[in-house]
């Protein structure tokens, strides 16, 4: 079966619902208080006892392997100040794991974007992350499915249940009962409400087993000519594997949508002492105040 040593991040995107912040500022590296979404993801799968990173990322995304690498300007400028804090955390980023970086030339959908990570991570279960989907937990979700995989021995999917209105905007995971974790019978890629098996909703977190890529290679492109990982799941269940979803302990926001992303600032902001109190009074003011 295999331990789950490596995680594969996804950052190639083009964060069009972001725009203009994302025109030249990756949208994995817009800051939830003073930390970049992509570090969040990063500290959770190193949480969760993950050694190695490979992202995936697209070119003008320069940003990201400079955060993650050493050497950089203010790097330079703390070692000429012998200013040992502020180099403390200007490495941090770089010293929360072994990092590999690899481009996705063009925007082919999720598979394909796993499939570049192939060299990596082939032979082996991987942690798969979507960075836009921030989640708040005691236990990092990467390693609430880590310790579901041990136990299932298969792919584990991280599912939320959804509104009926938001059924159209997931995946959707048929499951064969109302266990948590149960075992998956199909999935759905963004069904209608009246065709959708569950109200259960796939999120950004996602054990991938060893077997994913023959699926992935042999799935057929969809829309727009992209390869969805919904399908090379959906063919690990029709070809006999179990695949299992995993209903996580968490508060997970949407960043990639403006709403979700000032959400996650507020809750984020809330959970830091020194901020907690002030940043309480002073949305109090704005309520009261209509925002003035």
């Amino acid at each position: 079966m295999g331990t789950v040593s490596k995680a594969v991040i996804l950052a190639a995107g083009l964060g069009t619902r972001m725009l203009p912040a994302t025109k030249a500022v990756p949208k994995e590296m817009l800051a939830v208080v003073d930390k970049p979404l992509l570090q969040y993801a990063v500290e959770e799968v190193a949480e969760s006892g993950v050694e190695h990173v490979i992202m995936v990322i697209a070119d003008g995304k320069d940003a990201i392997t400079e955060h993650f690498g050493f050497d950089s300007r203010v790097e330079a400028m703390a070692r000429a100040r012998r200013d040992e804090d502020l180099l403390t955390l200007v490495q941090a980023p770089a010293n929360l794991a072994k990092f590999d970086f690899v481009h996705q030339s063009e925007p082919l959908g999720i598979a394909h974007a796993v499939a570049c990570a192939r060299e990596f991570v082939e032979g082996e279960p991987f942690a798969l992350l979507f960075p836009d989907d921030l989640i708040f937990s005691e236990t990092p979700v990467t390693g609430q499915l880590i310790e579901t995989f041990e136990s299932c021995g298969s792919s584990v999917i991280g599912v939320q249940q959804v509104a009926d209105v938001e059924i159209p905007q997931y995946g959707i995971v048929d499951p064969v009962d109302a266990g948590n974790p149960t075992k998956v019978k199909g999935l759905v890629e963004k069904p209608s409400v009246a065709d959708a098996p569950s109200s259960l909703g796939i999120v950004g977190r996602y054990i991938l087993s060893a077997s994913i890529f023959e699926h992935i290679d042999n799935i057929p492109a969809g829309k727009n000519g992209e390869y969805q990982l919904t399908d090379a799941l959906a063919s690990q269940v029709t070809s006999g594997e179990t695949v299992c979803a995993l209903r996580y302990q968490g508060r997970r926001f949407d960043t990639g949508r403006p709403l979700g992303f000032v959400t996650a600032m507020v809750a984020a902001a809330l959970e830091r002492p020194e901020l907690r109190a002030p940043l309480m009074a002073r949305l109090a003011e704005l309520t009261e105040t209509g925002g003035n």
